[in-house]
């Protein structure tokens, strides 16, 4: 098998090369200031090196661009937005969040069962905690089973969509719904109801929540954090700003239009071509 392309550009610089990316991109994701290194992928999970989850998790492009897309979905439910806004510190610890999210993942993903599971016990007593009121005076409680399931759905469809754009365009209609087959035991584990198993029940899922969502201006200010956040070292600022785009990219025409977002059409082909470069540059650094 021939070797990748920067490998056969770079020659005995390539080994170096790609040590030194996979470890920047390592220390964005785990907080080495206590002490956490890459969840070690083990065959006694929840799922297995032969799931889909194991296979679209992977990525780390389209799971940043599939993560940032999800947030900006679930952030127009206006209890979602209110557990934010009344619960966290986004302002000042955005990337935190971020990647505590994407720990999250990981653990339940490639974590051994033990691990997953004391991970979802932890996420599932913090959501206990957060409850409150609306602005128009409704209660609402970050347990209850249908946000759950809306924070489900919009994270799983886009993590899939944006596998499906940057890595696998032809990924068929059987694995996509195996997909959120295996991902609703981390739905359910957590509480969500009704919980998609197949794509078309993600649609569906996706259109009847359609009518509870809004924008108004704690969106845009919590959007604007999430969007305009400095990056973790000033040699990833081009980059940050093109996954940023290709988020907005992948939103479905109706939510761009509700954060009164724009992706315009002269600019998309290089947005997706400029994403699916660094796509492919991380998953040659990761061997």
């Amino acid at each position: 098998m021939a070797a990748p392309l920067p490998t056969l550009l770079l020659g005995p610089f390539a080994r170096p090369v790609k040590q030194a990316i996979a470890s920047r991109v390592q220390a964005i994701f785990n907080d080495r200031t206590r002490g956490e290194a890459p969840v070690a992928r083990r065959t006694d999970g929840l799922f297995g090196p032969q799931a889909v989850a194991w296979r679209v998790h992977g990525d780390v492009t389209s799971m940043m661009v599939g993560g940032i897309a999800g947030l900006l979905l679930q952030m127009l439910h206006p209890a979602v937005l209110a557990g934010v806004w009344d619960h966290s510190n986004f302002r000042t610890d955005m990337r935190g969040r971020l990647r505590r999210t994407a720990r999250f993942i990981a653990l339940t993903t490639y974590g051994g069962r033990e691990e997953a599971e004391a991970v979802l016990e932890r996420v599932r007593r913090i959501h206990e905690h957060v409850r409150g009121r609306l602005p128009d005076g409704t209660a609402y409680g970050a347990s209850d089973p249908a946000l759950l399931a809306w924070v489900h759905v919009t994270e799983a469809s886009s993590f899939l969509d944006a596998w499906i754009r940057y890595a696998e365009p032809g990924m068929t209609l059987a694995h996509q719904d195996r997909y959120f087959a295996e991902m609703a035991q981390i739905g359910e584990a957590l509480g969500a109801a009704p919980v998609p198993r197949s794509r078309a029940e993600a649609r569906r899922l996706l259109a009847e929540m359609r009518p509870l969502l809004r924008r108004d201006a704690r969106t845009a200010e919590v959007a604007r954090f999430l969007l305009n956040q400095p990056a973790p070292q000033p040699a990833a600022e081009a980059l940050q700003a093109l996954a940023m785009q290709a988020a907005i990219d992948l939103l479905p025409g109706w939510a761009r239009q509700m954060h009164g977002l724009r992706s315009p059409v002269l600019s998309r082909p290089l947005v997706r071509a400029g994403t699916l470069g660094l796509a492919r540059t991380l998953r040659w650094s990761f061997g």
